[in-house]
């Protein structure tokens, strides 16, 4: 798996969302517009007091998106919700002051995505001065390890905190 110093890991797939917001643009959208957004799941929350609505938190390389899973939905997205590292979640903004939340309709499990971050020909991104693979001479780079399944790896890399 690899990851750069330079940028976060939804900056290297942006260009694989097709339409989807960054989290920042979601302060700039309208109260009960449709919207897709993004992200690495960093947490899920599923408190007692709360009859079963599910909150979950995405980051992408701009912000955080606050979501809410409500129980009918939790039921029919039950796997992605609860196994997924990366999203897509689908629905309606609702914006209360200056808090937002995206009220899931759709929830899609983009975590096969995260397997392009090995994939060098899918990403191709710039070298910067400072990555010396690409600047090394043929031959002195030592012989790859073998390694896991890219989606292995990530779960390591990208462990969200959940309280369900």
């Amino acid at each position: 798996l690899r990851l750069s110093l330079r940028a976060h890991p939804l900056a290297l797939l942006r260009p694989h969302l097709g339409a989807d917001l960054p989290a920042e643009k979601l302060l700039e959208a309208k109260d009960g517009r449709r919207v897709s957004v993004s992200g690495l799941v960093l947490a899920r929350q599923r408190p007692g007091t709360a009859k079963g609505v599910i909150f979950a938190t995405l980051e992408d390389e701009t912000a955080t998106a606050n979501i809410i899973v409500w129980p009918a939905k939790f039921e029919e997205f039950r796997r992605q919700v609860l196994t997924a590292r990366m999203m897509r979640i689908t629905g309606k903004l609702q914006r209360e002051g200056q808090v937002i939340h995206v009220i899931a309709d759709k929830i899609e499990d983009l975590s096969d995505m995260l397997d392009l971050l090995d994939d060098a020909d899918a990403l191709n991104p710039a070298q910067a001065h400072a990555d010396e693979i690409g600047n090394a001479a043929a031959g002195r780079l030592p012989p790859p390890k073998l390694r896991r399944h890219p989606r292995e790896q990530a779960k390591g890399l990208f462990r969200s905190r959940d309280f369900h």
